[in-house]
């Protein structure tokens, strides 16, 4: 019995021995080893028996296939592209081929031994960590964002044929790009499986506003006025089709303020508008767009005769022909505009076109005024300027009388609101006030002619400054001329 207690414990040291002097081998092999264990993978790049050279270039591979995948941005219906290396992708765990030829050879025998035994009962898989880099991204979605921010646009309507048409809006999409930068950091980090993917970025989504029923209700005529330009050159007509035609078909909310510089564009032939007369420091210049006032004139009154509310209106510095005193809405490049307020409760719709040589608007939403209330405007002058003529000499022969400029008398006028029931005036009140520069008659008189005394009298009387002495003075040469001079 004593003779077993002794052998037993030689016997196992002598296993145990023979255990460690395996375990020592089959490390000591794997240590003096160049070759990376067998079983392992970086992701799906099988390393196993590979040296770090070898390694590094199937890595390589592998890396250069997930720079060209492609990851699709979406916000509603939009979308962009691009591939990784577009958005700075990089491997940020860099060590991993040491990492994985580690496996074996690093830390206690017992630890090395059981990692190579690990192996030969199933594979090894290092996880590469990747990022992409925000600054670029940033500026990717930054660059690019037109091809996706879209605004709104309001379900609306076109009149043809005296009926109106429902017209389907689209939705508006505005992206946050500083929490859309953070989703894709997230899901390249977090979610990605390396194939092309679609990450939805984070966006702001407006629907069109009204509905085909709200809308149906727009049929009543709320207010309509025509203005005529007849005497219009052709430049002239074109800068009021083109501005009318801008205006025609728009839709306006409870809320919504219109406004016609936005809407008619800047006037300069890039957006369709020609050189014609208009107003400028009291004068008449040729200028792009000249003929747009009398767009936004005749709307004016469509517009209050909707009693709708006025936001901006300013009067012409001198009378216009084609609208009474008061009646009037100038604008000019971008510091005069005509702006209104839809203060209704429901839509309207804003109706312009031409016919022959007319000028109409109408106004089209829901009648809630009572149906025996009427409206009307009227002007009231409270003072007038006259400017008179200016003369000016010009190296022309005598007799000869051009005009270069007409004559605009001075107003000083009030446009007063009258509101009748049944045929009764119920109330009167001041709309505006308008007040319009006078500006003078200007003739160019010729004193060129052989006969100095005949010029210098001329001369001398056209410095007057007074029509009857330089009437005296053409006269008896020229009395067609002086006939003119007082004219």
């Amino acid at each position: 019995m004593k003779r077993w207690k002794v052998i037993l414990p030689v016997v196992l040291l002598a296993a145990a021995v023979s255990m460690l002097s395996g375990m020592y081998l089959q490390v000591n092999a794997k240590s003096n080893d160049n070759r990376i264990s067998e079983g392992i993978y970086i992701e799906s790049v099988y390393i196993g028996g590979m040296t770090v050279e070898e390694a590094e270039a199937a890595l390589a591979d592998y890396i250069e296939q997930l720079n060209a995948t492609v990851f699709t941005l979406t916000a509603g219906d939009k979308q962009i592209c691009f591939d990784a290396a577009d958005m700075g992708f990089a491997i940020t765990n860099e060590g991993i081929i040491e990492e994985a030829m580690s496996v074996g050879r690093t830390g206690s025998l017992l630890k090395r031994y059981k990692e190579l035994t690990d192996l030969e009962h199933g594979d090894l898989v290092f996880d590469l960590d990747v990022s992409i880099d925000r600054e670029i991204v940033t500026a990717l979605l930054n660059d690019n964002i037109a091809k996706i921010d879209t605004k709104a646009v309001d379900n609306g309507l076109i009149r043809e044929d005296k009926e109106f048409v429902y017209v389907p809006g689209t939705t508006g999409i505005a992206v946050n790009v500083g929490p859309s930068v953070s989703l894709i950091e997230e899901y390249i980090s977090e979610e990605w499986n390396r194939e092309d993917a679609v990450i939805e970025l984070s966006a702001e989504i407006t629907q069109p506003r009204g509905s085909e029923e709200e809308l149906s209700q727009v049929k009543d005529l709320l207010g309509s006025y025509n203005t005529n330009f007849r005497t219009s050159v052709a430049s002239r007509i074109t800068n009021i089709n083109v501005a009318t035609d801008r205006i025609n078909g728009t839709v306006l909310y409870p809320g919504d303020v219109f406004s016609v510089n936005e809407t008619i564009l800047y006037r300069n032939a890039e957006n369709g508008y020609e050189m014609a007369g208009s107003y400028e420091g009291g004068q008449t210049v040729q200028s792009y767009g000249g003929g747009v006032c009398q767009v936004s004139t005749t709307l004016y009154n469509a517009v209050i005769l909707a009693e709708l509310e006025i936001v901006e209106r300013q009067n012409h510095s001198m009378t216009v022909a084609y609208v009474p005193l008061a009646m009037d809405a100038a604008i000019a490049g971008d510091y005069l505009d005509f702006k209104f307020k839809n203060n209704q409760d429901y839509p309207i719709y804003l109706e312009g076109y031409t016919k022959g040589k007319d000028l109409y608007f109408n106004i089209y939403g829901v009648e809630t005024r009572p149906s025996n209330r009427t409206i009307s405007f009227e002007t009231v002058v409270l003072s007038t300027e006259d400017p008179g003529t200016q003369f000016a000499a010009i190296e022309l022969p005598v007799g000869t009388v051009t005009q270069t400029q007409s004559k605009h008398i001075g107003y000083k006028t009030q446009l007063w609101k009258i509101v009748k029931e049944d045929g009764v005036e119920v109330s009167r009140e001041k709309f505006n006030n308008s007040n319009y520069k006078s500006s003078p008659r200007k003739l160019a008189i010729g004193i060129a002619t052989d006969d100095e005394a005949l010029r210098m009298r001329v001369y001398n009387a056209i410095g007057t400054g007074d029509a009857a002495t330089i009437y005296d003075a053409l006269y008896w040469t020229h009395p067609e001329a002086a006939a003119a001079v007082l004219q």
